[in-house]
């Protein structure tokens, strides 16, 4: 319903904000990530927005980035995550080092953000892995890519920009040049994502 708000930020508590648009104060619950992101009260701002409701609750999330946003999604859709949940687990790490985490199964990492623990960290790689191995890679390009990869470095990071709400064809493109640059799995991604961030 909602895709996203541009206004002006009036108040900004941690995780809570409000943003008046055309007259009217949305309050909007936003990771610290994002949170830190956004601008000071007073200034205007856009948060791409997603509208929680339930018989019992109705709730504006916010993200400053569409990949946060995609990842939320992905991540509520897990058995047991609920967007407060997913909101913390944003709180505590980035998108893309969360994509990274899932797709080189670092449990550790994922287990160390408050709240998740071992058992939900196995379930949210466990859980999104099947998802973005169940898609289908229809490229030649993506194919070729991982074929020519070690150890499918290559298959591993289109899957990983993908959870971030790349196009195939993007993922493509950027791995084709960070593999130019990197050969680990980490450093393409981050190869990647500087040159998707320009």
């Amino acid at each position: 319903m909602f895709s996203y708000i541009r206004g002006r930020l009036t108040e900004s508590n941690g995780n809570f904000v409000t943003v008046e648009a055309g007259g009217i104060g949305y309050a909007i619950t936003v990771s610290n990530n994002s949170a830190y992101k956004l601008p000071l009260p007073g200034n205007e701002t856009l948060i791409y927005l997603y509208l929680h409701v339930r018989e019992d609750e109705v709730g504006l999330y916010g993200f400053t980035t569409r990949e946060e946003k995609e990842m939320f999604i992905k991540l509520i859709a897990i058995s047991g995550i609920g967007p407060k949940a997913a909101i913390g687990i944003l709180s505590g790490m980035t998108p893309d080092a969360l994509a990274i985490a899932i797709v080189t199964s670092d449990i550790k990492s994922i287990a160390k953000i408050k709240g998740v623990g071992k058992k939900t960290a196995e379930r949210i790689i466990l859980e999104l892995k099947e998802k973005l191995a169940a898609e289908d890679v229809e490229m030649f390009g993506a194919k070729a890519v991982a074929e020519n990869s070690v150890g499918g470095v290559a298959h591993d990071a289109i899957n990983a920009l993908r959870t971030l709400g790349l196009t195939q064809s993007e993922a493509v493109k950027a791995v084709e040049a960070a593999m130019k640059e990197a050969d680990t799995l980490e450093e393409v991604l981050r190869c990647a994502l500087r040159r998707i961030e320009k």
